[in-house]
């Protein structure tokens, strides 16, 4: 049996786990399952013959290497910054790895000696960043074999909750970690490529800055930047183009009243609250708004961001219950953005029936012998439980099928990589098919990024 040692059983593992277990009979495959906390792993293993969990303290040296040198093959499902340890074993004992996060500086260089030994270190093939760059690459191939010279590339993503289970005036709920959510846009400025031009977005004006954006069958969303567009610029072939952009799919409206938020500072995560474990909501709220004698807290709180009485964002936040004396914030120490986020989870975390929804839409404008043209590309998938989400599944299987790609030696180019060459992009979209997660093309005309210039 051919053993493939996966570390970590959180959230984004359960598609992974199942497609595993679901190839271990005709792949000859055992499934290894390592947690700190192995709960979770037995639930999604079950008392599947192939397949067992282990107790695996990542920062266990010795424990961790022997998990690792009893593998062929090890997929790291922690969280980012504990994937180096892993790595550092994986060239040590000569295994490939797979993961779904961002190359970090420190993994990048690893990339000589990964190479020189033949391994291959495949990371980035989730959903964003994953999918994202696999379905692109594939448009942006098919262009440039045709001559096309690329204009215009626009990508955006977003992690929402299905239409069905869409019931708040937020249109919005927690489909992955809060913090994340919480905390998005903060450092420098964003920064994109607008018909030649370098632009930029800092913190306090991003939320102001949306892009409407269109999908049959699911309606209007807005898209508001990423920090950074140009990272992939040189990576996906882009250096001469116009325009690029990169962005966050939310339903129209979201942006709008987040920035409240925005404007008070309670997105704000550098400094601790006095006293903060005795708090009230309401208190929280106040905290942020100049003192009055007479007015309430309401009141200010209108009055300082100029929100009229009959401003939907007036019921968006009434709906979050922020103004409430009797809930306490019961955090210790906490910061604004914690506290935040703690309020927010009463309102938008996930029911046991609820599902998600992943949200993908590329635009790639282009010239052909003299003439403009563009493609939309556009992909939803939508979750079936808490268990097996979208966001699991648009995670966990490009993860799986580039595991079982790499183990049957489909894949074989060395080094630390990313998915943005045919050899792996095209097997995994194929396969990715077969799950439902399949991508719209169509040729639209090209509006360039501002239409009334046409």
């Amino acid at each position: 049996m051919r053993k493939i040692l996966v570390i970590g059983s959180g959230k984004s593992t359960s598609y992974l786990i199942k497609y595993l277990l679901d190839k271990s009979v005709e792949e000859e495959l055992h499934i290894i399952v390592g947690d700190i906390n192995i709960g979770n792993a037995r639930k999604l293993i079950g008392d599947h013959q192939n397949a067992n969990a282990i107790t695996l303290d990542v920062f266990d040296k010795s424990s961790r290497k022997a998990a690792i040198e009893n593998a062929d093959i090890v997929v790291s499902m922690l969280p980012a910054r504990f994937h180096l340890e892993v790595a550092k074993d994986c060239v040590a004992l000569g295994k490939n790895m797979v993961t779904a996060s961002y190359v970090s500086e420190e993994m990048q260089k690893l990339n000589k000696i990964v190479t020189d030994k033949g391994l291959v270190f495949m990371n980035e093939i989730g959903v964003d960043p994953g999918i994202d760059h696999m379905s692109a690459m594939k448009v942006l191939d098919y262009i440039r074999e045709k001559g096309g010279k690329m204009l215009l590339f626009e990508s955006f993503t977003g992690g929402l909750v299905a239409p069905e289970s869409d019931n708040n005036l937020w249109n919005y709920k927690f489909t992955w970690n809060p913090r994340n959510v919480v905390v998005a846009g903060q450092g420098s400025a964003a920064k994109f490529l607008q018909e030649g031009a370098y632009k930029y977005i800092p913190y306090n004006r991003l939320f102001r800055r949306t892009e409407f954006l269109e999908i049959e069958g699911y309606g209007r969303f807005e898209a508001y930047a990423n920090r950074d567009s140009l990272k992939y610029q040189s990576v996906y072939g882009l250096d001469s183009i116009k325009t690029l952009y990169r962005g966050t799919i939310r339903r129209v409206g979201f942006s709008r009243a987040w920035n409240m938020f925005v404007q008070l500072g309670m997105t704000d995560d550098s400094y601790t609250i006095e006293d903060s474990e005795n708090m009230s909501y309401r208190d929280y709220v106040n905290a942020f708004l100049p003192y009055s004698p007479t007015d309430s807290v309401e009141l200010k709180f209108r009055l300082a961001l100029k929100i009229d009485q009959d401003d939907i964002v007036w019921d968006k936040l009434e709906e979050l219950d922020i103004f409430n004396k009797a809930k306490m914030v019961a955090l210790k120490n906490a910061t604004p953005a914690q506290i935040l986020q703690k309020i927010l989870m009463d309102s938008w975390t996930l029911e046991e029936d609820d599902k998600d929804m992943i949200v993908m839409y590329h635009k790639f404008g282009y010239e052909l012998n003299g003439k403009k043209y563009q493609i939309d590309s556009t992909m939803v998938t939508i979750g079936e439980d808490q268990t097996y989400t979208a966001m699991a599944k648009t995670v966990g299987l490009p993860v799986a099928i580039a595991t079982m790609a790499i183990l049957n030696e489909k894949i074989t180019t060395p080094g630390v990589q990313i998915p943005i060459t045919k050899e792996v992009y095209e097997p995994i979209l194929k396969e990715l098919e077969d799950f439902g997660i399949q991508f719209t093309e169509k040729e639209v005309p090209y509006l360039g990024y501002n239409p009334l210039n046409v």
